[in-house]
This record gives structure tokens, C-alpha cells and sequence, in this order.
């Protein structure tokens, strides 16, 4: 008979299994601090098309035919065998001193033969179905010799102009309309498009202008408008908008980084240049390699912020330019200094005493905006001649003395003035984040308040993958747990036109063509954190082995108790842990729990698959003051739980 063997197993104690267990404390006795409840917001500039080709609405490229001085780019001349047509810029009838180049058209045609000019739009003419388009552009007629020699006869003997939209091979017209009479002086014509409803969504559309007769025609300002958000006139895209809108930002930094200086002093952003009517804004070549129209200008910024109920901060030029082009400090500068006041009055200003709010007025927005923050330059940094202590002083000391209220952004450190907040710009690697969570824990709460005014996970193209997004969602956790002394943080680049030649920098939060647009990993990171947050930071602290990676936050919402927990495992490994409140009343048992996640790094989303990785909410249930939870491997979760 084989003996039994006896096994002796390790006495397992309540003690020896938490040594087992990763717990995660979270006091809700002692909050730390208080958020910041600016602490979400959004960072703009014309970059990848951002403007232009994206959130602007016009979709017309090149309208006002200034984007090359030989050629109009981007414009065809549509002729046939019983129409013959001549297509060239001409400076000699300006519509504008700002818009001094018009497109002349020579044509000779019958009356059932039109010549055409054709816009091929920013990569396309987007077409939906059921929806109506604003076409509107100015016309004249002059005197033209007639193919035969004849004497001169009056401007183009011919009829009125047909506008449409039509496939881009020309073979199928989807809406169309006819304008009036065309005169010899300048005249603006507006007509609507509209859709039908059988039609199937595409942007491979053009926008036509057909003309019969004999003569000479000359076009300035050719635009095209879809529906947009909030119905605003020169308004914004609506999926874009709304995209943005479900970020819940609390501000908006405008008019950007780069875009602001410009290359030289010449191609910085003029805030003179981009208000009033759209006949009377010439536009400029932007830093990043194309013309902007100004259309998206300094009031519409601020209807922007408007529309999606954000703060403004504004950022005003400081005399430096990208080409290492800076203004001394002192009498140089001091146009440029009043360049800025008169920027604050035009948007603060009472319309009934002051000249600049007055012009506000006249654009349309008689009660000046709320405005706290203003930020002088941009990355000033990276001005070799290090000139901004002096720059900075002279702007500091000519907006606190006339608007003592406003709140002052250095964009670098200084040491003759202090900023109230210092802007501070950071792009790394995900593994880079991960290194320097700690970065503001220790942070002198003394100095000025810091808003990381740029910051970005560079990994992805042209939009993050979800290592980005998992290196993106940890330093928003390090953000959040500091936002007593962070009190805004900003993801840059915001947007991207993902056709070939639309980017110019690598990893953007959100992609788009004509026609659709979607959110990147990172993105939908952000509407979990700005979705849900509290007011008061807690304290929380990990209990792990040395292996074992999270990044933590939590914060509580003080008029309803509700509890958001933040985590982020960025490994392979999926990671249990018992989350314990200390300090607790009493935890109720069901929440919700949002998670999202991918199963590699390098997934991402896409044009063409805009939903791969998107957020799952779902039930929370069986909570107590301690609940264990398996937290999945390349992970993003935020709980939110409600105390007694």
C-alpha cells in the first residue's frame, strides 16, 4: 500500500494576501487641492489646413485668386468645339485695394454652348444630399472686341450666368441655379444650391460658372458655403464644430503658435487685416506654406468661442518672427505695443466711446467680449537674440497699466516682470511621458500658474495611434493631479487634412477630407477626461509591485459627491487591483465605467475606419469602500463612482 503523502500549504492571512494584492488608496477625507475649472480647452492655428480646406466653411480654393501671382490655381476653363474661351488673372479691375487681382474671362460662344470656369475645391467639392449651398461672387462686363473685328460693343452680349455643382468628370449636374442680368460696374451675385435627396454623399465634385455670349467677363471673391454650425454667415463646418464641441473645452488660445509670428513681420498675423467684409481682406501667406484667406479672422475667433461657450486667450503679437526677425525693444516696438491695445479695445471696448470697439460694432457685435487672459508671443524661446525680457516688459507694462484686470501669459520665463502664468510647451514619446509624470508634483506653488499651452504624444501619422493616446491619457493624469498649479493644458496640433499635401506636421488630434472627418485615439482619450471631472483633487496612492505601471488620478465633484477615477495601463499585461476609499461615508453600489482600448499599440483610427478604437461605457456594479477591478492591457478607464 503507497503511503499517503501529507503537503504542507503557506498559511494563507488577510496580511499575506494584501501583500499579493496591487491596492490603490484614494483619500476622501483630505482633498489636495481644487481643480482648475479651465483646466480642458483647445489650441488652434492654420496648420495642416486647419482654416482653410478644414474648419473654416468655404469651399472654394482660392476665391479671391491670389494664392499664385501667374496662374489661377486650382481653376479650370471648361471650352467645346462651339465655344472658345480665354481664362487669366489681371490686375487692371481690382474689386478692392485689398483684393486687386480678378480672373478675366474672353469668351465667344453660342447660345447653347457655355464656357466654363471650374473650382476643384480643397480636394474636393463636398456633396450631400438634401442640402442647400450659398454661392455667392462678384461680376462685371466691359467693352470687348467680337471675333469678326467688328467696332467694340458693349460688355458681354449674352445672358445671365448659370451656376452649378456638378460631378467632377462633368457628366452629372447635382444642383444648379441662374443668376440676373450681368452690368458693367462691379455686382455681387448670391444664389442658392440645393440638393436632392437621391443623390449619394461624395466629394469628387467641382463648382461651375457657364457663360454664354460674346465678350469679356471678370470674377473676384467666388465663394461657396454648406450649411454650418449654428447657421453662422462665414461660419464654421458642422461635423468639425461638433467634433469640438463634444471636447467640452473651456477655452480657446488662438489665433495660434507660429501662425501668430509668421515668418517675417510681414506674414505675421495682422488682427487690422482680418476683420470687416470679405472684400476687404487681402489675406497672407501663412508659415506653413500656403495662402490664408483671413477668413477665419479676429471676430471670428471669438464667435468660435461663442458657439462652443469657451474662454478666449488671446494671444497678441510681440515682435519676433519666425526668420529670427525681432523688434528691439523701445520705440520700434511701441507700434507694435498699440497694435495690441487697440486689439483689447476693439474686442473689450464700449462701441459708444471707444473708435476701435465702435468698429466692432459695425462688424456686427455690438457688447464687447469678455476677455481675462492674453498672452504676449509665442515659444519666444526660440528667439536667438534674446530680446524678449525687453519685449516682454514694454508689452507687460502698456496692457496692465491701461487693463489692470487682464491676466498676463509669458510664453518664456523673465526675470524683470512676472507673468501670472507662464505658457510651456511640450512634444515627446509616449515613453518620455511616462519617465516625467512627477514633472510639476513638486512644483513651486509660489511662482506663476502654468498653462501648457502645447503639448502632444509624437507618435502617429497623420493622426496618433493608440500609443499616443495612452502616452497623451498619463500626462493628462499628471496635469489633472496638478491643476491647482495647471489651471489649462492644450493638445497641439488640433486638426488635419489628411490628403496628400494637406499636413505639415506628423501626429494631429483630429483628421478629415472634404467630406468626412474623425476623432484619433487621443481625441476620444480627451472627451473621457474633459467629460468627466470633479472639482477638488484627492489624494491617491499605489500600492504595487515595482513592475507594475499606472498612471492615477481622481477628482470629486463636490455638489453631488460623484467620484471620477482615472487609469491608464499602457503595458501588455492586464493589471487587478483593488481600489480602496479611505475616509469614506460609504460608496453606492452601481456606477458607470468608460474604457477604451485596443489590442496593439499601433492601432489606430482612420479615415476609412474612424471607429476602430472608440470609448465602451458600461455598468458599474457590486461597489463598496473596496472593489477589486482587472484593469485590460493597453488601457484607458475612467469610473465614475458615487460616496454617500
Amino acid at each position: 500500500m503507497t503511503p499517503i503523502k501529507r503537503i504542507l500549504l503557506p498559511l494563507v492571512t488577510s496580511a499575506t494576501l494584501a501583500a499579493q494584492t496591487s491596492i490603490l488608496h484614494i483619500d476622501l477625507a483630505a482633498p489636495v487641492a481644487k481643480v482648475s475649472p479651465n483646466l480642458h480647452g483647445l489650441m488652434t492655428e492654420e496648420i495642416n489646413y486647419s482654416y482653410d480646406g478644414g474648419l473654416y466653411g468655404e469651399l472654394i480654393r482660392n476665391r479671391n485668386f491670389c494664392d499664385d501671382e501667374k496662374k489661377p490655381v486650382h481653376w479650370t476653363l471648361i471650352e467645346s468645339a462651339a465655344a472658345d474661351g480665354i481664362m487669366a488673372l489681371t490686375d487692371k479691375r481690382p474689386l478692392t485695394d485689398k483684393l486687386p487681382i480678378s480672373l478675366e474671362l474672353q469668351l465667344n460662344t453660342s447660345p447653347d454652348k457655355p464656357v466654363s470656369i471650374a473650382n476643384e475645391g480643397y480636394w474636393g467639392i463636398p456633396v450631400r444630399p438634401k442640402t442647400t449651398y450659398k454661392a455667392s461672387f462678384y461680376v462685371k462686363g466691359n467693352l470687348a472686341e467680337t471675333a469678326t473685328d467688328k467696332p467694340a460693343v458693349a460688355a458681354y452680349v449674352g445672358g445671365p450666368l448659370k451656376i452649378s455643382l456638378q460631378t467632377a468628370d462633368g457628366s452629372k449636374i447635382l444642383a444648379q441655379a441662374t443668376t440676373g442680368p450681368i452690368t458693367g460696374s462691379w455686382q455681387k451675385m448670391e444664389v442658392a444650391l440645393t440638393t436632392s435627396d437621391d443623390i449619394t454623399p461624395s466629394a469628387a465634385n467641382k463648382f461651375v460658372i457657364s457663360a454664354n455670349g460674346v465678350g469679356t467677363l471678370w470674377f473676384s471673391l467666388i465663394s461657396l458655403f454648406p450649411p454650418t454650425y449654428n447657421d453662422r454667415p462665414n461660419g464654421n463646418r458642422v461635423d468639425l464644430s461638433e467634433k469640438l464641441a463634444a471636447l467640452s473645452p473651456k477655452f480657446l488660445r488662438f489665433p495660434g503658435g507660429n501662425y501668430l509670428e509668421g515668418n517675417t513681420l510681414w506674414e505675421r498675423f495682422a488682427w487690422k487685416e482680418t476683420r470687416g467684409p470679405l472684400p476687404f481682406r487681402s489675406g497672407h501667406h501663412s508659415c506653413w506654406g500656403y495662402r490664408s484667406t483671413d477668413g477665419m479672422g479676429l471676430l471670428e475667433f471669438m464667435l468660435w468661442c461663442e458657439d462652443l461657450k469657451m474662454e478666449p486667450v488671446l494671444g497678441v503679437f510681440a515682435g519676433y518672427s519666425l526668420q529670427q526677425q525681432p523688434v528691439e525693444a523701445g520705440p520700434l516696438l511701441d507700434h507694435y505695443v498699440q497694435e495690441a491695445l487697440e486689439e483689447i479695445e476693439y474686442l473689450t471696448g464700449d462701441a459708444s466711446t471707444s473708435y476701435w470697439a465702435g468698429l466692432r460694432a459695425k462688424d456686427g457685435h455690438p457688447e464687447p467680449f469678455k476677455l481675462r487672459y492674453v498672452e504676449i508671443g509665442n515659444e519666444d524661446y526660440f528667439d536667438l537674440s534674446h530680446s524678449y525680457e525687453g519685449r516682454f516688459a514694454q508689452f507687460f507694462d502698456a496692457i496692465r497699466a491701461r487693463y489692470p484686470g487682464l491676466l498676463i501669459i509669458g510664453s518664456h520665463g523673465v526675470k524683470t516682470r512676472q507673468p501670472d502664468v507662464i505658457d510651456e510647451h511640450f512634444y515627446r514619446s509616449a515613453e518620455d511621458f511616462y519617465k516625467d509624470l512627477a514633472h510639476y508634483d513638486k512644483h513651486d506653488r509660489k511662482g506663476p500658474k502654468i498653462f501648457v499651452g502645447e503639448w502632444a504624444t509624437s507618435e502617429g501619422d497623420p493622426t496618433p495611434n493608440f500609443n499616443a493616446a495612452l502616452g497623451d491619457a498619463a500626462w493628462m493624469i499628471a496635469m489633472e493631479r496638478n491643476s491647482d498649479l495647471i489651471i489649462m493644458h492644450a493638445y497641439a496640433p488640433l486638426l488635419v487634412n489628411v490628403n496628400p499635401g494637406g499636413m505639415q506636421w506628423k501626429t494631429n488630434l483630429i483628421g478629415y477630407d472634404a467630406l468626412t472627418s474623425y476623432g484619433s485615439p487621443s481625441y476620444y482619450a480627451q472627451v473621457m477626461f474633459s467629460n468627466n471631472i470633479g472639482d477638488e483633487i484627492l489624494k491617491t496612492k499605489l500600492e504595487a509591485a515595482p513592475e507594475v505601471f499606472l498612471a492615477v488620478s481622481a477628482t470629486r465633484k463636490t455638489v453631488n459627491n460623484k467620484i471620477y477615477l482615472k487609469v491608464v495601463n499602457p503595458r501588455d499585461t492586464p493589471r487587478d487591483l483593488t481600489v480602496a476609499f479611505d475616509g469614506a461615508n460609504g460608496i453606492l453600489p452601481n456606477g458607470t465605467i468608460t474604457t477604451l482600448h485596443a489590442d496593439e499599440p499601433t492601432d489606430t483610427n482612420s479615415i476609412t475606419e474612424p471607429e476602430k478604437i472608440i470609448p465602451h461605457t458600461a455598468p458599474l456594479k457590486h461597489l463598496s469602500t473596496r472593489f477589486p477591478h482587472t484593469f485590460p492591457a493597453y488601457s484607458i478607464t475612467v469610473m465614475e463612482i458615487s460616496g454617500k
